[in-house]
């Protein structure tokens, strides 16, 4: 059986409606600004700290796809596997939760653009960016292979550009 894609209607009121179930169980200690994107395992969100008055990004799982076992735990390892690696050019996790169905977990807000989105607006990238770009992504993932983590989805649209420092995380 084929499936039509949503229309992008249909998406927006299933974003609106995973908004909403989010603000509800966070909303005493972030407010949900604005989704920033969306992946196989999710969709995350800018939101703000409330307390430390910080902008974080906030990944949640969404309950179609928390429901089943293997997403949780895939979901729950991804979490657990993150917060155990410290270094400058991987985004930190903060927090974790899972309340009324939902499952998130609480990240750094990383101000820039993905990789991606430089090199569609930019063509070809100066080498020296080049250069620095992949030694901070290769020292990255060999940290990360050293702590016994694969990531398993490097590509452009999963490296981020600090605006401020120009680093690769």
């Amino acid at each position: 059986m084929s499936v039509s894609p949503a229309s992008p209607t249909e998406a927006l009121a299933a974003s609106d409606e995973l908004r909403r179930s989010l603000e509800a169980v966070v909303g005493a200690h972030y407010e949900v600004s604005r989704l920033l994107g969306r992946g196989g395992m999710g969709a995350v969100y800018l939101a703000r700290d409330r307390l430390l008055d910080r902008p974080v990004a906030i990944k949640v799982l969404p309950p179609e796809v928390g429901v089943t076992g293997d997403a949780l735990e895939r979901f729950r390892r991804e979490a657990r596997t993150v917060a155990n690696l410290t270094h400058p050019n991987i985004v930190p996790l903060y927090s974790f939760g899972e309340s009324h169905g939902l499952c998130w977990y609480v990240m750094g807000f990383v101000r820039g653009e993905a990789l991606s989105g430089r090199m569609a607006r930019e063509g070809r990238l100066a080498v020296p960016f080049a250069r620095r770009a992949l030694a901070e992504i290769a020292d990255a993932l060999e940290y990360a292979h050293r702590n016994g983590v694969v990531h398993r989805d490097i590509k452009p649209d999963n490296i981020l550009i600090d605006d401020a420092t120009g680093r690769a995380m």
